[in-house]
């Protein structure tokens, strides 16, 4: 099931081009070179990944590649901004755990 929109009163009709692509070891189908947030987004997938210190669920938040609320591991590469990726066919996109950077002593995340 999908929640993309197909059809508008005013746009043309979306041309797709589904492709298959996996998210967290399930396969799921994306509009080809849509963000990777859109193509979750579409599989009613809001959330992206979880706060490193308090465990709270994180999506989409900016969605233009400023706040990192949506970084993912794409094809085993960490860090990847799920709203600037764009999606092709049989990519693997995994849920982040782990703090991305180096943090300072002191810290409330160390």
């Amino acid at each position: 099931m999908t929640e993309r929109i197909t059809k508008h009163k005013i746009l043309d009709d979306l041309e797709l081009n589904i492709v298959p692509f996996t998210w967290n070891n399930h396969t799921l189908y994306g509009n080809e070179g849509e963000s990777v947030t859109a193509a979750l987004l579409a599989n009613n997938i809001r959330k992206i990944r979880e706060h490193e210190k308090d465990g709270q669920p994180r999506g989409m938040y900016c969605n233009i590649g400023h706040c990192s609320e949506c970084r993912v591991t794409v094809n085993g590469k960490r860090n990847k901004r799920a709203c600037l990726t764009p999606l092709v066919q049989d990519m693997v996109i995994e849920q982040q755990f782990e703090i991305p950077y180096v943090v300072k002593e002191g810290s409330p995340y160390v």
